[in-house]
């Protein structure tokens, strides 16, 4: 297995090991570095855990850091598929990122799993979104689980803060689309860049409309700024995040400011409270005893989304093989077909069962509602 990873300006090949050349290219974008590298420092570590061989085939990895930057994304995507021949890619972290990935993975007519939240990678159907598929629950579905708790909570008005890209306005439009239904009215819209040092302008004018409570959609450790901003500004309401924040870094850095957060989010963060009989904590502990093998430590969601892509794939790839050999444009159309016919496939993001009106696969069961509790991540009950 073999990954070639750029970080920091330089180019360099990581060599994981066996032949030079496999039979199946993996190609990989991720944000290793820039605002998005929260999300992709922990994929890139990933890699190395991942299987290395799939339906009696190797396989080859090839990661790419794409910088947190879209034109450096569509470089990388274009790469893969010219240079190396690859007969699938995963990527990005960020939704603007893999966005004009979108174009590369038609032109080529090669399967591309997003490793983003954002719905519009997928929705709404069409030639682009034909080859796409993303392994994160869509926005509607966490929104829609964690808007009816906001609502069952005794909520009227919901303060929202948001990042300023494809994921927090892709929650914002869930957002206010489906409160009002649930008799909720949200009484701000502030936005914040992910590389952004403050967000205390944004928590004072969410303060005024004095909101019942607050909606922060963001992701990674910047997910912090805003509800550190509103807590050390006195606001004592309840702060509800998105399952972009279920990272061991989060608490870190959030300390007691981000006690009490809650937000819909996966099965993943929440496994150890689950039976070990459970599908969703056999799927999470078949990953983490992988990374741990190789690493020593814990992974964090992030790098799940990576492998559950793997997992997909490897549900996937002996159809594909049955129909065409890989390395060539019938084996990725082959792979994408099968893909698409991916039904109740248990992963650390949810249970998944795509078709050709639906390259997510998830519903309300993949969303679990989480609490920050004493440091941890608990399952609310």
């Amino acid at each position: 297995m073999r990954a070639a990873f750029t970080a920091l300006g330089m180019a360099a090949m990581l060599v994981l090991g066996a032949p030079a050349r496999a039979d199946i290219k993996v190609g990989i974008v991720v944000s290793a570095t820039g605002p998005g590298s929260a999300l992709g420092q922990p994929q890139i570590k990933a890699v190395a855990a991942l299987p290395k061989e799939i339906g009696g085939e190797k396989i080859v990895y090839i990661a790419l850091d794409d910088e947190s930057d879209s034109v450096k994304g569509l470089q990388n995507a274009r790469r893969l598929v010219i240079q190396d021949g690859v007969d699938v890619i995963i990527g990005s972290s960020l939704t603007p990122v893999t966005m004009p990935m979108l174009d590369v993975a038609l032109e080529s007519r090669t399967p591309l799993l997003s490793l983003a939240a954002s719905t519009a990678i997928v929705q709404p159907m069409d030639d682009k979104r034909k080859w796409a598929f993303k392994v994160v629950p869509n926005d509607d579905i966490m929104a829609a689980a964690m808007l009816k708790y906001i609502a069952k909570s005794g909520v009227k008005t919901l303060g929202f803060i948001g990042v300023s890209d494809g994921y927090g306005e892709g929650y914002y439009q869930e957002v206010s689309k489906l409160a009002p239904k649930l008799g909720i009215t949200v009484t701000t819209h502030e936005v914040y860049a992910r590389g952004d040092t403050s967000a205390a302008g944004q928590a004072l004018k969410v303060i005024a409309t004095n909101p019942d409570a607050v909606f922060i959609a963001s992701a990674g450790t910047p997910a912090v700024l805003p509800q550190q901003a509103l807590r050390e500004r006195g606001y004592q309401g309840k702060i509800f995040q998105t399952h972009g924040v279920a990272t061991q870094e989060f608490i870190k850095l959030g300390k007691e400011n981000v006690e009490g957060a809650i937000f819909a989010g996966e099965a993943f963060s929440i496994a150890d409270d689950l039976s070990p009989e459970d599908p969703f904590r056999r799927a999470n502990d078949a990953f983490v005893s992988a990374y741990q093998a190789v690493h020593g430590d814990r992974p964090n969601i992030f790098a799940a989304h990576l492998w559950d892509t793997v997992t997909l794939l490897k549900g996937a790839i002996p159809g594909a093989l049955k129909a065409a050999k890989p390395g060539t444009p019938e084996f990725r159309a082959a792979l994408r077909d099968e893909l698409e016919r991916g039904k109740d496939v248990y992963l650390n993001n949810g249970l998944s069962t795509m078709s050709p009106t639906d390259h997510n696969g998830y519903d309300e069961r993949s969303a679990f509602l989480i609490k920050v509790e004493g440091g941890k991540f608990r399952l609310v009950k």
